[in-house]
């Protein structure tokens, strides 16, 4: 597909929508609370990151607190805060200790003196002794933006850059000394290995440590670099006396001398406890900081390059501020709505939601320590199967040039490893969780941009061939990067107990799970080939084996009267049987079920529904479409269905392949005010890297991407309009839904509520389908007409309409 940038056709009605807005600022629409509740003993867990960030920024400061999970640091409760510090993940599982969490400050009023071994309540450097209360209600958050203040009366504030920022401290007048503390060990999995600090008598302090991987056998080495507004009275260092005592301490403070830190690397964890203290007579003390993955050099050099000075020589609090509420504010209006006349609670879901769908990846570009490239470097890849459902589909519509540097970094990966990227976290390989699930992404676009890749940078002959070599080649180690290829193209399907004579090892587990996304993988190859004018014998060859998945089919395999499931398989054909309730919510017995035995994270009741390249496939080995839509309803009537797991995703809209998208309309909304919602818990399990997010945006806007293709499912939108803006192509795609329907935004729509989908227009000509729309009408500008009614009885009879269902490659869908 070719679009050209073109001026806005419909400028009017974009001005329209701004006029409606007037002077909403779209950033204070955002709840970043949302998903912050803890998950411990059965909570919802989102794991979302509150704390200050620009878009995609490698710099995420936000509080830590004591207790975990914490995987971003922060929860909502009243557990203690051990500091405030520089790099965090957004949403993810992983390790619940959580990951990064590096050189944190934290703030006390106390006395500290040169000692060796002496314990004093009035000076207590030590993560456990120093953990402070927060007074109740005073967390406060907004983009760009993140406070609290502690029961002691101390304020933390703190806004930021993409790889630097500041950091406010305000004291309670006291008679006591002000310090701060610089922790150069403790981030939020306490998994120090090694490091070093050195800190001058006026404060400036450059450190660096190594540390764990929170989702990966690897440890990661990041540096930071401080500096303070405030004269120092003393700067100095304190350390656990040995690691059999680390919580007793000698600390050494001088006005006039370096001092300076430093530990070896170990193969194991220590258990030390070392940083700096910095004494104030300030009752204001700002803290500039940089960080960086290359040196505490380049930590301080992002800083000064990144944080503004006003007239007079001060860091420029409001301009850091500024500049980053312009950036989400960009991001924000790529799509309009008007905000005053929409349900509130749909609209502050919707923006909260873009929001944390804008966070991750980070753009560590110009911090890869691994590499020399002119290409950018991403982190918080974490993980591809994660994203690849609905976050990559969202930053296509929205932020192609962001999305064409990450598709970058992605084959940047393949150029100097051999293979896409799968899980990088914390700069590093992470675990594989199912398949090589960058290839999708890449797959997606190809189909999208590949016309317009020149523009945005993106050498399309190393895409596909970052596809085909990991579609073809077997690493050593398929634990963090690549597939196990050799089973795969050897059986048609991933055998059980199977060792491959050439010595590639991985995780031997999931093996009917990898097939499904294995097979999604290879029609992504497919995809990229069709695109980019590849041989046919390429296209059939990937078009062929993406249909693979049908070997883990077992059709002997019954549950609840329904036949046919996916299993693992033996290499001699047979099949190892799982019950399908296994790993779903109702499941009555422990199972490993993350990365565990049949799927990773799914149910075969669940995994079974996942095919989307080829869904009329499952329909057909699940009975046709009269059995295949009472066995959707039954797998949300029993229990079995999990909105927070990805897997899950595309089952609500499912309906529309058996030609019921009327049943989609209303199982959607139903999903939507049953599990999500403005509140702390708001989000059904770990936002995982914003897949909820957009995966709720997506939702609300009617809208199902069919990933590596350019089909999107139509759903009934929340909203009675919104205007999608494409900055690449400069244009502006308004949506309006005719005879929209406030009374059926809720979980069950009243009976004769106008929610299903009568026709659908675009620029006025009929598309003949309410099922499907094509990525270049979202895209191109214009206006989409949605026409809803309520009568149920004859939008079950409408199907999708005279152009049929939704593609399928087995039924000849997807054409080249």
């Amino acid at each position: 597909m070719k679009l050209v940038n073109q001026c806005p056709t419909f400028l009017l009605l974009l001005l329209t929508f701004s006029d409606v807005s007037k002077a909403t600022n779209l950033t204070s629409l955002v709840n970043l609370f949302i998903g912050t509740a803890s998950g411990a003993n059965g909570g919802s867990g989102g794991n979302a990151f509150p704390g200050a960030a620009v878009p995609h920024a490698m710099a995420k400061v936000g509080i830590d607190v004591s207790t975990a999970p914490r995987q971003a640091g922060y929860i909502h409760d009243n557990s203690s805060i051990t500091g405030i510090s520089l790099l965090h993940d957004e949403g993810t599982g992983g390790n619940t200790d959580g990951g990064y969490g590096n050189f944190p400050l934290f703030p006390f009023i106390g006395s500290c003196s040169n000692s060796s071994g002496v314990s004093s309540p009035e000076c207590e450097p030590g993560i456990a002794a120093r953990a402070a209360l927060r007074a109740a209600g005073t967390d406060i958050a907004s983009p760009g933006y993140f406070s609290t203040t502690f029961v002691s009366g101390i304020q933390i504030e703190t806004t930021s850059t993409r790889r630097a920022g500041l950091i406010r401290f305000t004291f309670p007048v006291s008679n006591a000394t002000d310090y701060l503390v610089v922790d150069l060990t403790n981030d939020l999995g306490r998994s120090f290995s090694g490091g070093a600090i050195s800190i001058s008598p006026s404060g400036h302090v450059e450190l660096g440590g190594t540390f764990l991987q929170s989702y990966g056998p690897s440890n990661y080495t990041a540096y930071a670099c401080y500096d303070f507004d405030s004269p120092v009275l003393q700067a100095g260092t304190y350390q656990s006396v040995n690691t059999s005592s680390p919580t007793i301490f000698d600390i050494n403070l001088s006005s006039t001398s370096n001092m300076s830190l430093e530990f070896p690397f170990t193969s194991s964890v220590s258990p030390i406890q070392a940083g700096g203290l910095i004494a104030f007579n300030a009752s204001q003390v700002v803290a500039r900081f940089g960080v960086s993955m290359i040196s505490s050099a380049q930590a301080c050099s992002n800083a000064e390059d990144e944080v503004p000075t006003t007239s007079d020589g001060a860091w420029d609090w409001d301009a850091i501020m500024a500049n980053s509420i312009n950036e989400w504010e960009g991001v924000l209006s790529r799509v309009l709505i008007d905000v005053e006349k929409e349900n509130s609670t749909v609209v502050e879901l919707l923006y909260s939601s873009l929001y944390r769908a804008s966070l991750i990846p980070a753009n560590f570009t110009g911090e890869n320590p691994y590499w020399d490239s002119p290409f950018p470097f991403f982190d918080a890849m974490f993980c591809s199967w994660d994203v690849f459902r609905t976050v990559h589909p969202l930053l296509s519509l929205t932020s192609p040039q962001e999305w064409s540097q990450i598709v970058n970094a992605y084959v940047d990966g393949w150029r100097n490893t051999g293979y896409i990227p799968e899980c990088r976290a914390n700069t590093k390989p992470g675990y594989v969780q199912g398949g090589s699930d960058g290839m999708p992404i890449l797959g997606e676009f190809a189909v999208k941009y590949a016309a317009n890749a020149e523009e945005l940078g993106v050498p399309m002959d190393d895409l596909y061939q970052a596809l085909v070599d990991t579609a073809e080649n077997t690493p050593p180690n398929w634990l963090t990067v690549g597939r196990q290829n050799t089973a795969w193209k050897t059986f048609d399907y991933i055998p059980t107990d199977w060792v491959d004579p050439s010595g590639s090892v991985g995780l031997p587990t999931r093996e009917a799970s990898r097939a499904y996304e294995y097979s999604l993988g290879d029609f992504a190859v497919r995809q990229a080939g069709i695109a980019l004018n590849k041989s046919q014998a390429d296209i059939e060859k990937y078009a062929n084996r993406s249909m693979n998945f049908i070997n883990m089919w077992d059709p002997n395999v019954t549950s609840d009267g329904f036949s046919g499931f996916a299993q693992r398989r033996y290499q001699n054909g047979t099949f190892a049987f799982t019950d399908p309730i296994t790993c779903s919510p109702v499941d009555p017995i422990a199972h490993s079920c993350a990365r565990g035995d049949d799927n990773d994270s799914a149910s075969s009741w669940e995994m079974s529904f996942f095919a989307p390249h080829s869904v009329a496939t499952l329909v057909q080995l699940m009975g046709g479409n009269t059995t295949f839509v009472d066995r959707v309803n039954n797998y949300f009537s029993k229990g079995y269905f999990t909105a927070g797991n990805e897997p899950s995703f595309n089952v609500p809209s499912i309906y529309h392949y058996a030609g019921r998208p009327d049943l989609s309309a209303l199982r959607i909304r139903n999903v939507v005010f049953t599990d999500f919602s403005t509140q702390i818990g708001g989000i059904p399990g770990n936002d995982d890297s914003a897949a909820m997010a957009a995966l709720l945006a997506f939702h609300l806007l009617g809208l199902y991407p069919v990933q590596a293709s350019t089909q999107l499912l139509i759903g009934s939108p929340f909203v009675s309009s919104h205007t999608l803006m494409n900055p690449l192509f400069n244009t502006s795609t308004t949506f309006t839904v005719s005879g929209f329907d406030n009374t059926t935004l809720v979980a069950s729509p009243p009976s004769g509520g106008r929610v299903f989908v009568k026709s659908v227009t675009v620029n006025g000509a009929d598309t003949g389908s309410v099922c499907v729309i094509d990525f270049a009408d979202v895209v191109r500008g214009g206006e989409v007409v949605i026409e809803v009614d309520g009568d149920a009885d004859a939008a079950a009879l409408r199907g999708c309409g005279p152009a049929g269902l939704p593609d399928s490659l087995e039924t000849g869908g997807f054409s080249i």
